[in-house]
């Protein structure tokens, strides 16, 4: 079974309570309990990780390659737009990473248009909501299948 880490950075725990006009409604439990379904009806298990701690999440970027997922969903939070570390740890791995953002990150505050994490992603997936999350989780699927 092919294994995908669904991987949250800074303040996404607080889905569904933070900025809810931006964010939405859903928690980010529902969040994980919706991509780890839609996993399993495909034969993907699905592992989640949030942290607040760059290093934590540097940390499972890391475990992910030596522990053989085959790809990562990951929503660096606000480490998007200036974490080096986080930038260069994927870089370090054979692992690909879609970046996602529930928002339109180039429709807001200017500091948020750049992305020091997309060049080193596969792809990167803004603005959709939490089904971008489940549109990486289909590209992932659609990669296994040779639908790219």
């Amino acid at each position: 079974m092919r294994k995908i880490l669904l991987l949250n950075g800074p303040n996404l725990n607080r889905l569904g309570k933070r900025e809810p006009a931006i964010y939405g409604s859903k928690t980010l439990k529902d969040l994980e309990n919706r991509i780890i379904e839609l996993g399993a009806e495909s034969q993907l298990e699905v592992i989640c990780f949030q942290s607040n701690h760059e290093g934590e999440l540097i940390d499972k970027l890391h475990e992910a390659e030596d522990t053989g997922v085959d790809g990562i969903i990951f929503n660096p939070g606000a480490f998007t737009h200036y974490s080096y570390a986080i930038r260069d740890a994927i870089a370090g791995i054979n692992c690909p990473v879609i970046e996602v953002h529930i928002s339109n990150v180039y429709e807001r505050e200017a500091f948020r248009h750049k992305s020091v994490i997309a060049p080193v992603s596969k792809g990167q997936i803004a603005g959709l909501g939490l089904i971008g999350y489940e549109l990486a989780l289909e590209a992932f699927k659609r990669e296994e299948k040779g639908e790219e």
